[in-house]
């Protein structure tokens, strides 16, 4: 890292990665009321200090033709009327400049160019981007072309642009849009039957962020976006916003560069030059002064929960990483445990040993002390370390078998309530007593009905709101073996911005897989970097509109959602239209601007921008489809419908966003008359993204799913980031008992073979071989019977095939090329993701096709066609 001197009241330093952390099925299209005054609108900044905004009146300046006003709404979901509250649109231009057309409206320029000339930035591609267009829209008779996967994990396709927007642009593993080329109407949206939606993972983990501290931080005096690579300098004082277009004046301060130590030339600023940047902000952004780290942990101690095994793994995990923690001198912990009463810990410095408050009135939940309850860390932290080295102990010989989680999260709330901060809550049953109590809704038979799929109280969703008003984020741990009813407990994670975690079978014993997860993803978990009390407001370029979003949060105003915690794993969607033509400009933006407190008490702003091109022609729009951010705005979509409408509705809504763009693809861009289902190189693995959402078991039909898995697995689908959402929707699989050092990559302490991708079928394993699949949380290594004997032995440590154990779970540390290429290998793809993956060694045998076969999406399955009779259903849907 290295930092510039102060100067100017600015400096800027380059993390090598980010500030080290010690250093509803949530959607929404309507208005919500707020638990606590709406102040934080005007703290991010909705509106300028003094300054009116008259809201616009959305309407499309392309109408619609009385052909399409009578189409079947786009891609089989049709988007509901928006309220009023949500028509974001931009606001009214004050600047009284004469518009510019094509680019120079948002163009990216350097001061350099006194002429202010745009040729060298026009977002026209070079040859070879023209080439990978063409390729993109070459048409695949799907019927015929079988082997569609390419070699290597599909990657993002690169926008349209020029080297200098290319190289500005965020990365799409931040900020991502389900078109990489932006239609420049409505109309033209609705022909290619494609949806519009943005899909962020805003605070995730960066291996470098520039920080800026200024007196000033620049902003739109209109639309108050944040300065950013692609706004346009109209001479060294005067800057044109390309989210509203109105100019603004260069502040004096702007004029220094605090990396090059220069005056004159803003347009090299670190915000000018980076589309990820992180401002230090001044107490302006502030309500109040910034929280400290408070963490309280709500612990499950029914016998339940002490024969689950959880508790010792939970307390030493938490021994082990009090000091690892995210926070500074004035971080404070707490600590609650619960069964038919809930009992507080007295943790105040002066005492020997914690002291135990037993409350027993679950009715009506008061604090017995409000001053020695969350204390201190570095103050107590000895007596922190003898509660969690007593406490498995202590409900050792329970016989309490009750839960009155209600009551223990009403305490939480209580407790937290002045400070804010982030609860983590342990569960392993069904809630049995007071608030909050629920019984058991699981039919065998019922499994998939929309009425289970909802809570079956709103205790819980309340609860959170609450929690939310008072910035307090709770976090779920749902280890259970038996039905408890997520749905419905899920909610005070969802409304809060908070993590859900679900361990089904969980057993300290009989599942050490689990266990060991368990164990792994407490320690990510309690050590990850966290924001408290944060906001974050997504704005785009004046014709475009937001109308849903997607995660766990609160939506606090129109377009601010509120995120009491937020933590470097977490995803969100949003869906958008298009209410005004862009016809007059060549490039559309967005910009997500998060503002939030860090452990460390340091209030920052964190701002991503993104910029593609916009289009008028059909065929460009199929020719920038970007599939797997489609699939998963798709499955953001299909999870709401499910609740709201029904399970089948969902599945028929996802087939027919098949039907619709491959149908219209067919009858305006492709001019081939051959048979055939026939798509464009972009969408070509639509069909088969979709068939394999309709096999997960958030979307599948039929009664083998638990319910509590089902509702997980919708969760995950909300707030997992794309990359992981696909692992989940379409596992990789690869062959790995031949791999060799061929196309490796080298790094720097070792070499990683990189096999290649096969499809998900049956038809591509062989008894011979060993096969790896990559399901995002867990990884499956399938060996076949008659798989080479040296394979088994230098790799699983194991004679032969027999001898494979049943329940193996690690790959040994041997020392051969064999077992250190596996290793090395999968040492690789766990580095991909934040959580720990389990690991199966399942054997070409009975007891292993269940686990491993259920992912082979391409083969038929109880709740859907093969991959080939699903091909000729869309086929003859289309021809209808």
């Amino acid at each position: 890292m290295f930092r510039d001197e102060k100067s100017s009241s600015s400096q800027v330093s380059l993390h090598c990665s980010d500030p080290p952390p010690g250093g509803d099925s949530s959607s929404t299209t309507t208005d919500s009321v707020s638990p606590v005054p709406n102040s934080y609108d005007s703290l991010e900044g909705g509106s300028y200090p003094g300054e009116h905004r008259t809201p616009k009146t959305s309407k499309s300046s392309v109408p619609p033709s009385v052909d399409e006003a009578k189409q079947a709404p786009p891609f089989g979901y049709g988007y509901p009327s928006m309220q009023p509250a949500y028509q974001q649109g931009p606001p009214p231009r004050t600047d009284s400049s004469p518009s510019h057309c094509g680019y120079n409206q948002t163009g990216y320029q350097h001061l350099s160019q006194v002429r202010l000339s745009t040729v060298d930035h026009l977002p026209f591609p070079s040859m070879s981007q023209l080439s990978l267009e063409v390729e993109a829209l070459r048409p695949v008779n799907l019927l015929q072309e079988r082997n569609l996967l390419p070699l290597r994990p599909l990657e993002a396709p690169e926008p349209h642009l020029s080297a200098d927007l290319k190289k500005a642009n965020c990365s799409p593993n931040t900020f991502r849009c389900t078109l990489t080329n932006i239609p420049q109407s409505q109309a033209l949206l609705n022909k290619a039957r494609l949806p519009l939606g943005l899909l962020l993972h805003p605070f995730r983990d960066l291996s470098q962020l520039p920080v800026i501290t200024s007196n000033t931080i620049v902003r739109c005096r209109s639309c108050r976006a944040y300065i950013n690579p692609f706004v346009s300098f109209l001479d060294q004082r005067r800057w044109k916003c390309n989210l509203c277009y109105r100019v603004n004046d260069v502040p004096d301060e702007f004029m220094y560069n605090p990396v090059t130590r220069s005056y004159g030339e803003p347009h090299k600023r670190p915000e000018v030059q980076n589309s990820t940047v992180e401002f230090i902000a001044s107490s302006d952004y502030m309500l109040r002064p910034p929280q400290p780290a408070v963490y309280l942990f709500v612990l499950d101690v029914s016998h339940n929960a002490v024969e689950a095994g959880y508790l010792q793994v939970c307390c030493q995990t938490l021994l082990e990483n009090l000091d690892r923690m995210p926070g500074d001198t004035r971080t404070r912990v707490g600590f609650v445990t619960f069964d038919s009463t809930i009992h507080f810990y007295n943790l105040h410095e002066s005492l020997s040993q914690p002291q135990m408050l037993v409350v027993s009135d679950i009715d009506d939940v008061f604090i017995p002390t409000h001053d020695s309850l969350l204390v201190n860390l570095k103050e107590s932290k000895e007596l922190v370390r003898g509660l969690l080295t007593a406490l498995p102990g202590m409900f050792f010989q329970t016989r309490e078998t009750h839960s009155a989680l209600g009551p223990a999260l009403q305490a939480a709330y209580k407790l937290m309530s002045p400070t804010g901060g982030r609860v983590s809550l342990f569960q392993t049953q069904l809630p049995t007593l007071g608030h909050g109590l629920l019984q058991s809704r699981e039919d065998p038979n019922q499994r998939s009905t929309t009425k289970h799929l909802g809570p079956a109280t709103d205790f819980y969703k309340k609860l959170a709101l609450d929690c939310s008003g008072q910035q307090i984020g709770v976090d779920l741990f749902l280890l259970s073996s038996q039905y408890s009813d997520l749905a419905s407990l899920a909610c005070v994670s969802k409304y809060s911005a908070g993590s859900i975690f679900y361990y089904p079978s969980f057993h300290h014993v009989r599942n050490p897989a689990q266990l060991d997860k368990f164990r792994k993803d407490l320690e990510r978990y309690l050590t990850r970097k966290i924001g408290f009390e944060a906001v974050m407001r997504i704005r785009c370029t004046k014709g475009l509109s937001i109308h849903t979003f997607h995660g766990n949060f609160f939506v606090r105003s129109t377009d601010l959602l509120s995120l009491a915690n937020v933590n470097p794993d977490s995803g969100f969607a949003v869906q958008m239209s298009i209410e005004e033509s862009l016809a007059d400009t060549s490039l559309a933006c967005f910009q997500a601007a998060l503002l939030y407190t860090s452990s460390k008490g340091k209030r920052r702003i964190r701002v991503h921008t993104l910029c593609l091109p916009v289009v008028s022609q059909l065929s460009d729009v199929y020719a920038g489809a970007d599939v797997q951010a489609i699939t998963c705005l798709l499955a953001n979509m299909a999870i709401d419908r499910s609740i709201s409408s029904s399970l089948s509705d969902a599945r028929d809504a996802l087939v027919n966003a098949v039907v619709d763009s491959l149908s219209a693809y067919k009858s305006t861009v492709s001019n081939l008359q051959q048979s055939g289902l026939i798509a464009p190189a972009s969408l070509c693995l639509f069909p088969l993204y979709v068939l394999a959402l309709l096999k997960q078991k958030a979307l599948r039909t039929g009664t083998s799913t638990r319910l509590d898995e089902r509702v997980f697995a919708m969760c995950e689908f909300k707030t997992q980031p794309l990359q992981q959402v696909m692992r989940m929707v379409h596992p990789n699989l690869y062959r790995v008992d031949a791999m060799s050092d061929q196309g490796a990559l080298h790094l720097s302490d070792c070499v990683v073979p990189q096999p290649h991708l096969l499809h998900l079928t049956a038809e591509k394993l062989t008894r011979e071989g060993a096969f790896l699949m990559d399901c995002g949380s867990v990884f499956y290594l399938w060996i076949g019977k008659c798989c080479n004997q040296m394979f088994i032995r230098e790799v699983l440590g194991c004679p032969n095939h027999a001898s494979i154990p049943p329940n193996m779970t690690h790959i040994p540390e041997l020392e051969n090329p064999q077992s250190e290429r596996l290793r090395a290998f999968l040492a690789w793809l766990q580095d991909s993701r934040t959580f720990s993956s389990t690991l199966h060694v399942v054997k070409d045998d009975a007891s292993g096709k269940t686990s491993f076969f259920q992912y082979l999406v391409e083969d038929r399955s109880e709740s859907a066609f093969s991959y080939y009779e699903f091909l000729l259903h869309v086929q003859q849907q289309i021809s209808k």
